[in-house]
């Protein structure tokens, strides 16, 4: 499976710690293991899921999207106005 970032998510990873990374990583695997793990959103975010992870004692949400081969990684961060976030 390719795997594709956004540039506002690889902004977001830049402002991470080596622990978080590490999180990261492995949230994107099991991803990668099962595309559907992550909640379909609906209207203005039809297509998009979100999956929802411990990152350093701090859940955090992860939004990406699948097509054919392709897993695209679109946006980090805590729930904190994580989808008006997401809509810009």
């Amino acid at each position: 499976m390719n795997l594709e970032q956004k540039p506002r998510f690889k902004k977001a990873i830049k402002k991470l710690h080596q622990n978080q990374k590490q999180d990261l990583k492995a949230a994107i695997q099991e991803i990668i293991k099962d595309p559907s793990i992550g909640a379909e959103k609906k209207g203005d975010l039809a297509g998009v899921n979100v999956y929802k992870f411990k990152m350093a004692k701090q859940e955090t949400l992860l939004a990406y999207m699948v097509s054919e081969d392709t897993l695209t990684l679109l946006y980090l961060g805590s729930h904190e106005n994580f989808y008006r976030d997401l809509k810009r």
